[in-house]
């Protein structure tokens, strides 16, 4: 029986750590105390309720929104005390805002609960009593011994015993982490790589410490021996004594599954800040009406009428307490101005309205087979209001589809004349290959060519089919073809390829290679040295068949170059930079020959540093630094990765809608600067300001800072307030960037280079920010968000190294790119290609924008218009709290009356053509700042729904007073009044709302005067029949009273006429004098419909109707909005 433990050394400072027993097995007698530790077990639980929590849980998350526990208050008051009102009329709607909300979360949660089943119930191998027993995954506990076969998924963290492979290894895809469908490998323990069978496996005595669970996905025993749970086994038949060590919620991926930072965009801000503002009008008509009543009634004669005695109880009960009771009434009756419903019918239009993006077939991507997707709703309208967008270059801007154009070494340049796209052909093709300098045969091209071919982790597939894709074809057989985790090495390999060195297959430790001679050259791999972003290189030590020792790295020039001893530096460099400058990306190679004592003392620094526990990252990084050192430049690659389809044409149409972009990349400046001409982000006009390392070394940071500030003031001062004037564009570095954004500099105080950079990046039109770290773009990011403007920012990329900006941006949009979907699932809305994003922004967030903003501030409108003639009414009614409306028609208002008009609007409504949108972004600028949600454009249609609430009530009260209306000389009533007047608001409002809609479809139709019509339905029944559930109808026959007189006729056509027109005369005035530029767009829309349609002409007022509408299949209205717009065509720029 083998006995072992498997732990790193000991240290002094101990961190908290856990021991595990492979098997359960406990410890032979004698040995170390053993003290058993609970683990949880291997249940995975993404759900937010349980059957006994929903409800408290749900309605504790619920109320914590101001505006639900306001009308809970409100609810509460009506049941404790005496109020106008009954409590139906909060109580309803808040129950149905509740019910909603609390559906939609329940059947989301309910969802997580059926993915959290099928997860936590499927079947595991386990290798028991040295069988394989079949149990279900949650039952997993820490320690036991897993088996896996391929294609099947990691149930919980492992570590990697043993392989079916001979050489201990096994590939590893981590889409579901990360969305790479790449193949990794990954090594057993060496101790226990020769373990068989499961009897072998089963036999084991061992342990395992490692650190307590942790988000960092590389911490125990080395990335290389940890498989986490998710990723999926590939091209290996399967792996056996694999030992969990970190099960359920404590594996990696459920810690690295946490919650995002909630997002909220521009309008929600907004619409809270008007709820205070209304909040306090609400208070204020309370406060005002209290004093006014107790004013009124200090006359005894008024204190007590005939028709409202008090009780013995209201007379001895104390002033104070009545004015609080009084004011608290107050409040119930005006409490409708705070529009409940508004939340309930924002929420539903950011969800359905969503889908809008997912539907569209222009944002379909073939190649990918997908279209974009849309993460989380709540941001749709901050779609329109990106000011600056921050991009990555590679996969974003580029393809991040790799070709080999050249390698040059020694000064000798070699460029193959065709790439063979993934396929390794079974004969090599011709070969033209230029050398710049004729020689013969040297050892540093053949050690250059050897090692390209092995410093890699590129797998080879012989498969016909990978992840059910047909890939090798070639020539109706299967071939081989290259697989890996980055492009860029694949075009490498397959670069060597046309220029004679073929990698052929990895065996048994072995690398196998056929050089140019047709002969097969086997290398013993013995370590690789993967790369990482801050060391930007990479490393394998392999063992010729002539027993010498070889160290290939390969990386950015930056890296390789400061460690290089020997080699035609000079020439190499030059070629290097005139790559960069071309846009090619560009890699350095260079070998180092190790001694045997060499050798040995680099495997003892690699074992020590893989081993720890501790800082293991920064050990494993010096133990490279000290192995990475005394290299021999060989040469230099270069590789093209293309520009995408219509990226300068996007990032031209984002300039002209005024919005700023930024590059943020890791890559070299020239290569950058490249890359930024092709994509029209830099134009040949541009004045470049460089703030790099290069420029700070001869100059200090201080001066260089001071003179670019003066250049751009300078130029600013003397092409005045005309912005097309200035352009310019700035560089600046990693290093420099660190620098700037350092807290404490010498002879300035602290955030006064912030400032300054601030001040240069506002003045310039496009900056390219290079050689950054992930998370260097994401303090870009959040310098840009604290500046004083406070501007909407929107990070785009495709990459892990791009999630850190992505989620500090106001927006975040991922690529399905290459690199991975993390990008894709850390975001807010994904997107296929770059070129998607024109029309996310300008067409899709354009129109959310404006539909979300008409829907808020219409919202407050109609509520104004609602309870302002309420708050009149207690002027004529002594203040004694007598509601105007009837108990259904307050309940009722906002949630059928007019609350499916306004949700159409705000989903269908489209005041330009997409076309239009398209064709002239400028027109983006119109909603930027958030300027329809702006408080004169707040007060404004605050001051609309006041003037209308005026012209409802003293208009309806003027016209009957001292009249009589009906046949048998019967004036109308308290409840007649109100119900002319409520009549008069529900047409008004919806009116209004049709006044504005600018696109017309069936449905619109359908729903305007679908809603009108259930009005006067609903109030002829209401008011018709006897219903036997209520104690009292006081509005029986009330209604159909009203519409028996010819005068309240004419009454509601002449108020509906005369509240609608100032709004009119508005536009029409607006258009005349200062039209923005989208109107004169939808002028130049109506002309051209006009040149369409010049047969219709003959009947001009209907026709300009016509052509207003973009949907204009239906020709009805009714007559009081052809008398509107019979005024509004005899205007030359048509209709608003």
């Amino acid at each position: 029986m083998l006995c072992q433990r498997l732990r790193s050394h000991r240290e002094e400072n101990w961190v908290d750590s856990r021991t595990v027993y492979i098997g359960h097995k406990e410890p032979p007698p004698g040995a170390e105390a053993y003290i058993p530790q609970r683990y949880p077990d291997n249940r995975i639980v993404s759900s937010k309720y349980t059957f006994w929590n929903f409800i408290p849980k749900n309605l504790f998350e619920q109320f914590r929104r101001i505006a639900n526990f306001y009308f809970l208050v409100i609810f509460l008051v009506q049941l404790i005390i005496d109020t106008p009102t009954s409590p139906v009329t909060s109580g309803l709607p808040l129950f149905f805002v509740i019910t909603v909300t609390a559906i939609k979360q329940g059947y989301e949660d309910w969802l997580r609960h059926k993915a959290d089943c099928s997860i936590n119930e499927c079947p595991v191998d386990v290798v028991q009593q040295g069988k394989v027993v079949r149990t279900q995954s949650h039952k997993l506990r820490v320690g036991d011994i897993v088996m896996v076969r391929e294609d099947e998924t990691f149930p919980c963290d492992l570590i990697l015993l043993s392989s079916s492979r001979h050489d201990g290894t096994c590939y590893v895809t981590t889409a579901s982490l990360d969305g790479e469908s790449s193949h990794k490998t990954y090594y057993a323990v060496p101790d226990t790589m020769a373990f068989r069978t499961e009897q072998e496996v089963d036999s084991l005595h061992a342990t395992i410490e490692c650190e307590q669970p942790q988000p960092d996905l590389y911490k125990p025993l080395g990335a290389e021996n940890l498989l986490l749970r998710g990723a999926t086994l590939k091209n290996t038949q399967h792996i056996y004594g694999t030992v969990a060590v970190y099960t359920g919620m404590e594996t990696k991926m459920a810690l690295n599954y946490q919650s995002k930072s909630q997002k909220r965009s521009a309008v929600e801000k907004s619409m809270n800040a008007f709820l205070v503002v209304y909040l306090c009008i609400l208070i204020s008509k309370a406060v005002i009406n209290t004093v006014l009543k107790y004013a009124w009634q200090w006359s005894p004669d008024r204190d007590e009428p005939w028709y409202n005695h008090r009780t013995e109880n209201e007379r001895q009960r104390h002033m104070v307490i009545r004015a609080f009771t009084d004011f608290l009434a107050f409040m119930v009756l005006f409490n409708y101005i705070i529009p409940v419903s508004m939340y309930v019918t924002v929420e539903m239009q950011k969800f359905l309205g969503s889908y809008f993006i997912t539907w569209d077939e222009d944002m379909f991507d073939e190649e990918l087979g997908e279209g974009a997707q849309v993460n989380t709703s709540d941001l749709n309208e901050e779609l329109g209001q990106v000011e600056y967008v921050f991009t990555d270059k590679t996969g974003t801007l580029t393809e991040n589809n790799m070709e080999f154009i050249e390698c040059c070494v020694d000064g000798n340049v070699y460029i193959p004349h065709a790439i063979c796209n993934g396929q390794i052909l079974s004969a090599a093709s011709s070969i033209d290959m230029i050398d710049s300098s004729p020689g013969g045969y040297r050892r540093h091209e053949d050690l250059f060519f050897r090692a390209l071919c092995l410093c890699h982790t590129v797998q080879v597939k012989e498969e016909e089919t990978v992840d059910g894709i047909k890939r090798g074809i070639h020539q109706g057989r299967p071939t081989s073809f290259y697989i890996s985790s980055s492009p860029d090495e694949v075009a490498l390999v397959e670069g060597m390829k046309r220029l004679g060195y073929t990698y052929l297959r990895l065996k048994d430790n072995y690398m196998e290679i056929l050089n140019k001679d047709d002969e097969i050259e086997r290398f013993e791999l013995l370590h690789v040295l993967n790369f990482d972003s801050v060391r930007r290189r990479m490393s394998v030590i392999v063992k010729s068949s002539s027993g010498e020792y070889l160290l290939f790295c390969k990386g950015a020039d930056s890296s390789i170059f400061p460690r290089v001893v020997s080699g035609k530096v000079e020439q190499v460099k030059a070629r290097v930079e005139q790559n960069a400058v071309e846009g090619l990306r560009t890699l350095c190679v260079a070998y180092r020959r190790l001694s045997e004592t060499e050798y040995e003392e680099a495997c003892h620094h690699l074992s020590q540093a893989k081993l720890a526990l501790q800082d293991r990252e920064q050990r494993l990084a010096q133990a490279y630094d000290i192995i990475e050192r005394d290299f021999v430049l060989l040469g230099a690659t270069a590789v093209e990765d293309r520009l995408q389809e219509k990226a300068a044409d996007t990032i031209e149409s984002l300039h002209k809608a005024g919005m700023k972009v930024w590059v943020l990349t890791g890559d070299k400046m020239e290569t950058a600067a490249a890359t930024c001409y092709a994509s029209k982000l830099f134009r040949r006009s541009t004045q470049i300001l460089e703030l790099t390392k290069k420029r700070t070394e001869e100059q200090s940071l201080h001066d260089v800072l001071f003179e670019l500030n003066r250049t751009v003031l300078r130029q600013r001062s003397i092409s005045g307030l005309s912005v097309d004037c200035l352009d310019f564009g700035l560089i600046i570095d990693g290093a420099t960037l660190s620098a700037v954004l350092k807290p404490n500099q010498e002879g300035a105080g602290h955030g006064n280079y912030r400032e300054i950079f601030l001040e240069i990046c506002r003045n310039c039109s496009a900056v390219l920010c290079c050689r950054m770290a992930p998370l260097q773009k994401a303090q870009i990011v959040k310098l840009i968000k604290a500046s004083k403007e406070h501007p909407i920012t929107l990070a785009i990329g495709d990459g892990a190294n791009d999630v850190s900006m992505i989620l500090e941006a106001h927006v975040g949009i991922g690529i399905m790119g290459k690199e991975g979907r993390q990008a894709a699932r850390n975001s807010d809305y994904a997107i296929p290609k770059f070129k998607h994003l024109k029309k996310m922004l300008l067409v899709h967030g354009h129109y959310y924008y404006i539909r979300i903003a008409e829907l808020v501030q219409y919202f407050f409108y109609k509520n104004v218009c609602f309870i302002f003639p309420q708050f009149l009414y207690q002027f004529f009614c002594g203040f004694s709290q007598q509601p105007l409306y009837d108990t259904a028609y307050l309940t009722l208002y906002n949630i059928s009356f007019t609350s499916l008009p306004i949700l159409l609007y705000s989903l269908v409504e489209q005041h330009v053509t997409i076309e239009t949108l398209k064709r002239e972004p400028s027109l983006y600028r119109d909603i930027a700042k958030n300027s329809l949600l702006r408080w004169p454009v707040f007060l404004y249609w605050t001051c609309l729904g006041v003037f209308d609430a005026v012209i409802f009530f003293f208009g309806a009260y003027f016209l009957f007073d001292n009249t009589t209306f009906t046949s048998n000389g019967q004036m109308f009533g308290n409840w007649t009044f109100g119900t002319l007047v409520f009549t008069v608001l529900v047409f008004t409002v919806t009116l209004k709302l049709a006044l504005d809609t600018h696109h017309w479809t069936w449905i619109n139709h359908f729903v305007i005067w679908g809603s009108l019509l259930f009005y006067v339905i609903f109030s002829l029944l209401w008011g018709g029949i006897i219903w036997p559930f209520l104690n009292y109808q006081r509005m029986y026959y009330v209604f159909m009273q009203m519409l028996s007189s010819g005068p309240a006729w004419l009454s509601i056509i002449l108020l509906i006429t005369v509240s609608l027109l100032p709004d009119v005369i508005k536009k029409v005035l607006c258009r005349a004098i200062c039209p923005t530029a989208t109107e004169r767009a939808q002028v130049g829309c109506w002309h051209q419909h006009d040149n369409e349609t010049e047969a219709l002409n003959f009947i001009a007022p209907i026709s300009t109707l016509n052509v207003k509408m973009c949907e204009r299949s239906d020709k009805f209205l009714p007559p009081v909005l052809f008398l509107l717009f019979s005024l509004l065509s005899l205007h030359p720029n048509g209709p608003p």
